[in-house]
């Protein structure tokens, strides 16, 4: 068991960067963009499905677990807001497409039970943490000149391999065992794998259009295919992680990668060292206060 440790880092990404930080250029680093996208309206959607069955929770540890969970969540919301600033600022369409995200959320809160709800962010934390994996695993898969670029991944990445199993284990604690409750775990990461690619590669399309006087279109293809289907690949990288995910006795923690946790200091102390803990700009306050009080 791990415990989630809220860590107020603060990420200045040069927005000049925006359309090209990765070493792979620009077609991978708009996949990194397309995902980031969808992150603050996604993680805001974490935090209020798990904090709606947290007085469900007997477990002491777990309810610390899950107020790290929360702690964490509000601070890649808030980095990924700062993020998706910077992709508008290079003259990308993020405000638009993360509306998307936010009415499709919106409607999902408006008309699916709680139970699903948790269940989707169930699946949707088995994602993000398959993906953190990835990038803990060979850091050349972020691999950038531009070192902050790179280390608000490494940083979340981190996160989320820390809080991996915090969902899933309050699901398991709120949601009576059974056949029903398999059947919607399943169900949800059936729905979400649909939903979640089909969102990224059409974000990533729109994200490459409007970047496409950049140029370099077939080596950008080229570098993009072998970063999503080479041996190396995303896909065949989380392809039995995600199978393993269907087991009836699934546990985020049976792969267990908790040894990359022990480079969360040094990649706090690089980030403190290049300013990373400013805390001057009051919507970054505003929006701490908030998540403190409404955790």
């Amino acid at each position: 068991m791990t415990m989630p440790i809220r860590r107020d880092l603060r990420f200045p990404l040069p927005s000049e960067r925006a359309c090209d930080w990765h070493a792979s250029g620009s077609y991978v680093t708009h996949f990194f963009n397309a995902l980031s996208l969808l992150f603050p309206a996604g993680e805001r959607y974490f935090i209020d499905s798990v904090r709606y069955y947290r007085d469900r929770i007997d477990d002491p540890e777990l309810k610390k677990q899950v107020l790290g969970f929360i702690g964490q969540e509000a601070m890649h919301t808030r980095e990924h807001i700062e993020y998706n600033e910077a992709l508008e600022a290079a003259g990308l369409p993020a405000a638009r497409l993360e509306q998307y995200v936010v009415k499709l959320l919106d409607f999902g809160r408006r008309n699916a039970p709680h139970s699903v709800q948790l269940a989707q962010t169930v699946a949707l934390e088995h994602y993000t943490a398959m993906l953190a994996g990835m990038v803990l695993e060979d850091d050349t898969r972020i691999a950038s000149d531009v070192p902050i670029y790179a280390q608000l991944w490494t940083w979340h990445a981190l996160e989320e391999t820390e809080h991996k199993a915090v969902s899933f284990d309050v699901w398991n604690a709120a949601i009576r065992p059974g056949l029903k409750r398999y059947l919607i775990r399943a169900g949800a990461m059936l729905q979400i794998t649909l939903m979640f690619w089909t969102i990224v590669f059409w974000f990533h399309v729109r994200l490459l259009i409007a970047d496409r006087r950049r140029g370099g279109h077939v080596r950008g293809v080229w570098n993009l295919v072998r970063f999503l289907f080479g041996p190396r690949g995303v896909f065949p990288h989380i392809a039995l992680d995600w199978l393993r995910f269907f087991k009836p006795s699934f546990h985020p923690w049976d792969h267990d990668n908790r040894k990359h946790l022990a480079r969360i200091d040094a990649v706090v102390a690089a980030v403190e060292a290049a300013g990373g803990r400013d805390g001057s700009r009051a919507v970054r306050t505003r929006m701490i206060a908030r998540s403190q009080t409404q955790a």
